[in-house]
């Protein structure tokens, strides 16, 4: 990609950091500072067909930012969601260590909360039901929110009832209005993949019940940088 300047860059800054009109995904502060460059990058779990081979495939910038204000770490958006998550080509059933890791979430989660037939879990970004089948097994309500279809009719075909929806205030508020509101609310890898965080968050608050629970398992940015896990970006 060559980017043409119509003006000279300040010093110390990129010519992509000069150009770019990208603002922080939480406190809407201007984005300046770099973390890391890795060069241009076509879309993760995107896969050619055969007839595809001979044609152009989209590469965007692997530019990441790091905020000023709130110090959040952070790609700039180039597509928007339904592009890349409408049809979705990973499914979390296919890693067997990670259906060992969420069955032990599941039995820490019923005894640490005392979960029963009349509890309700959530997942949101619930895939194809991996986590949730788990409860499903102990008799325990569940709801799975999805936004691709693929894999939310393979989480249906296993038994996890599963919205298709793009998860935020909106969804939450419909779900709360039907008395639908959540004793555990789980979301895993999902956060670092949210456009708006701010509405995102915000329906975590409005679905959960008062005395419940919200896990996050996400990617801890020190770790990160300590195991240079730049394949994770």
């Amino acid at each position: 990609m060559e980017l043409l300047e119509t003006k000279p860059a300040e010093a110390g800054t990129t010519e992509l950091e000069a150009f770019s009109k990208a603002t922080c995904r939480f406190c809407g502060s201007n984005l300046k500072h770099t973390f890391v460059d890795l060069g241009m990058s076509p879309l993760c779990e995107s896969y050619l067909s055969m007839d595809q081979l001979n044609q152009m495939e989209p590469f965007y910038p692997l530019y990441v930012y790091v905020c000023d204000t709130c110090y959040l770490v952070q790609l700039e958006e180039y597509v928007t969601p339904e592009h890349i998550f409408t049809e979705y080509a990973y499914f979390s059933s296919y890693a067997t260590s990670w259906l060992e890791h969420v069955k032990k979430y599941t039995h820490q989660m019923i005894d640490r909360f005392k979960l029963h037939k009349n509890s309700f879990v959530v997942e949101v970004a619930s895939n194809d039901g991996y986590l949730l089948q788990y409860f499903v097994e102990k008799g325990i309500p569940v709801l799975g929110i999805e936004p691709a279809l693929n894999v939310a009719k393979a989480a249906e075909a296993i038994g996890v009832p599963t919205l298709t929806e793009f998860f935020g205030v909106e969804c939450a508020t419909k779900l709360a209005a039907e008395g639908k509101q959540a004793d555990l609310i789980a979301g895993n890898n999902v956060l670092a993949q949210v456009p708006d965080l701010n509405d995102f968050v915000g329906g975590l608050k409005i679905l959960l019940k008062s005395q419940g629970v919200i896990t996050n398992e996400l990617t801890q940015l020190m770790r990160l940088i300590e195991q240079i896990h730049v394949d994770t970006i």
